[in-house]
């Protein structure tokens, strides 16, 4: 690797730690500060966060890759996650900024669907946070593999420090994500999303307007396009009514992740319209430049029969290390680990928080100081971690297999029990917890038999649909057959 890409990632960490740093002075001094940085977070902060910590490197290497594989009919995940995340912001984000004010100031999803349902406060927030961090040891685990597997092919050729690339790629990219995460707390992990999520959206402009310009222009982009495959710039080539549901259907998961929607409680009051039009902006700008990367890519390599590309997946990468500067070659793989760093940052500090308020503090020290639970937030921080590191010390273990159904299992788990909680007063605790465990259960074993591969001999249908569906019912059902109990209940206490 050349000095100057070095050079430019050094920048990069000593910039992510001195944010940690920063934010260790301003907002960890009690439990809110550490968890929701004291629901002060500026709108441009909490619209790139939620974006940062939400697309991952998802944005930057698998949606490029179906792109560069498929053409234009991969777009419509994309369109589905657009509509969706609208949809979040409009729907969920004001209200779950008041309601978790207004239920106890709840810092944790579980904690508020156990203020909202308190005949049913414990087994929510138990079973909750169990999915919670089940699922993001898992997803952190995913983003650790990606940060090993960039190292293994980008980075180094050889071990260091007596590891192999990918471990050490592992290593540090978990070490640097802790450190600030640990420091700093929810208002670092924000900061550094922030100006990931800058990062990332200048690498997305950057990258494909050099690429067409190297590939002989848009005129000469557009007819290499058109000679790639039959179908290729045709949205519709290849994808039929399930498919075509099954990729849409991706933005009902914006409504269940909690990673995202805990931005919405910790932003400013008033703030919910001018983060939700700064959001949707850079979410509308990453997504054409993901476009551009993964059909401009396409073109490119089609144009040069030096050039050999074993993973789609990579195509960012190798554009990267091909077309570029050394020094601007480091800025854009480290909008690559920036947009890796963002979504783990996210999951181990909601993770750690179920685990200090919803454990912790729920079973073990119920009036344990502020001080104390702000330490604990950051033994829990370093625990999940560890287990992603377990986790991700195998690249063949299956874990970004799993992973790529989290999304499912947290849109079908929480999406309805979070809509309905805000919006139904008529819904009851058993029938969210009803709606918790069937979600999260039709979703396992969708996937467990199959179906989301291949459904009575068509196509899969993707797990999130049944998922969504079945949980929404079965909150429904049980709030009506359970309604005059909860209000007994709730009119005794």
């Amino acid at each position: 690797m050349q000095p100057m890409t070095i050079l430019a990632l050094a920048f990069y960490f000593v910039l992510m730690l001195g944010i940690g740093l920063f934010a260790w002075k301003r907002s960890t001094a009690d439990s809110e500060g550490y968890l929701l940085g004291g629901r002060d977070l500026h709108p441009a902060v909490a619209a790139l966060s939620a974006g940062a910590s939400d697309m991952s490197g998802w944005l930057l290497l698998g949606l490029p890759g179906a792109l560069y594989l498929s053409g234009l009919s991969e777009l419509w995940i994309g369109i589905g996650l657009f509509a969706g995340a609208w949809a979040n912001w409009l729907l969920v984000a004001p209200r779950l900024r008041q309601q978790t004010v207004e239920y106890g100031n709840a810092l944790t999803i579980p904690q508020f669907l156990a203020n909202r349902f308190p005949e049913r406060a414990v087994a929510l927030r138990v079973v909750s946070a169990i999915i919670i961090v089940v699922f993001f040891a898992v997803y952190s685990a995913a983003g650790l593999v990606g940060g090993g597997k960039l190292f293994q092919t980008s980075f180094l050729q050889s071990g260091a420090l007596g590891m192999e690339p990918y471990m050490l790629g592992v290593w540090l990219t978990a070490l640097v994500v802790l450190a600030y995460t640990m420091v700093g707390g929810f208002l670092a992990v924000s900061l550094t999303d922030f100006v990931q999520g800058c990062i990332m959206v200048l690498a997305l402009i950057i990258m494909p307007l050099v690429v067409i310009d190297s590939a002989g222009g848009f005129v000469a982009t557009g007819e290499a396009l058109r000679q790639a495959q039959p179908g290729y710039l045709e949205m519709f080539s290849g994808i039929g009514v399930i498919g075509f549901f099954s990729a849409i259907a991706w933005g009902l998961g914006y409504f269940g992740q909690p990673h995202i929607i805990v931005r919405f409680m910790a932003v400013r009051e008033g703030g919910i319209p001018t983060a939700r039009r700064i959001g949707m902006s850079w979410m509308a700008v990453a997504l054409v430049g993901a476009l551009g990367v993964g059909l401009a890519g396409r073109a490119y390599v089609a144009g040069d029969p030096a050039i050999t590309l074993a993973d789609p997946e990579t195509i960012f990468i190798l554009l990267a290390n091909t077309l570029f500067h050394p020094f601007v070659t480091g800025f854009l793989l480290a909008a690559l680990l920036a947009a890796i760093m963002s979504t783990i940052s996210s999951q181990l500090l909601v993770a750690s928080s179920s685990l200090t308020e919803d454990f912790y503090r729920l079973f073990l020290r119920k009036n344990a100081s502020e001080r104390e639970m702000v330490d604990v937030g950051r033994i829990c921080v370093a625990l999940v971690s560890i287990a992603a590191i377990v986790i991700a010390a195998d690249p063949d273990s299956g874990v970004l297999a799993l992973v790529s159904n989290a999304w499912a299992g947290f849109g079908a788990a929480f999406g309805p029990l979070i809509v309905l909680a805000l919006t139904w007063r008529g819904m009851t605790g058993s029938g969210a917890l009803a709606g918790l465990v069937t979600g999260a259960t039709v979703v396992i074993g969708w996937i467990a038999l199959g179906w989301n591969a291949s459904f009575l001999g068509g196509p899969g249908v993707y797990e999130i649909i049944p998922g969504f569906a079945l949980s929404w019912l079965a909150i429904v059902t049980v709030s009506r057959l359970t309604r005059s109990g909860a209000r007994t209940i709730q009119t005794a206490r």
